[in-house]
């Protein structure tokens, strides 16, 4: 961002409304384009600032606000994955599967039996609050899967979380 600490200020602003619109959007259809459109910006200048000051896009913000839902979906376990899927926005199981994956490091199935086997226990407020996906910042691109050795700390973290701990 450049410019005068107004301008700046403005764009934040913007920045924060798309954030805010994704949060509250999240099932719904959307995209960078219809994102910039409603605060008056070009896609790539939107995703550009929004990385920059979030630091990650506004594509995988989204996507981890709908693996954060499908998870308290899942966790209730009265939904099917597909039922799941849908009902957070994506509209590709294959899309909404690898990303689970990546972001929680199992797959929605393996996360659902898990919960529905060992999780009951957990309050729901204690679950959200460990169970929420985390990003690995140390990969270079958003797509990328998780090296062996990003995932498996991850995927031991939110095992735990939904068995609980191991004695």
């Amino acid at each position: 961002m450049t410019g005068t600490p107004d301008a700046r200020l403005r764009e934040l602003a913007l920045l924060r409304r798309v954030r805010d619109r994704i949060d509250r959007e999240y099932a719904q259809p959307l995209d960078v384009e219809a994102l910039a459109r409603g605060v008056h910006l070009s896609a790539g200048h939107l995703s550009r600032q929004f990385r920059a000051a979030y630091g990650e896009s506004p594509y995988s913000y989204l996507m981890t606000r709908r693996i954060e839902r499908a998870m308290t979906l899942l966790r209730r376990g009265d939904l099917s994955v597909t039922d799941v899927c849908f009902a957070v926005g994506c509209s590709s199981l294959g899309t909404f599967s690898t990303r689970f994956s990546e972001l929680v490091g199992m797959s929605p199935s393996e996360y659902k039996r898990l919960a529905a086997d060992d999780g009951a226990g957990i309050p729901s407020c204690v679950a959200k609050q460990v169970m929420r996906p985390i990003r690995q910042s140390s990969r270079s691109s958003d797509t990328a899967p998780p090296s062996s050795s990003q995932g498996a700390g991850q995927d031991v973290r939110n095992r735990e979380a939904v068995a609980g701990p191991r004695s």
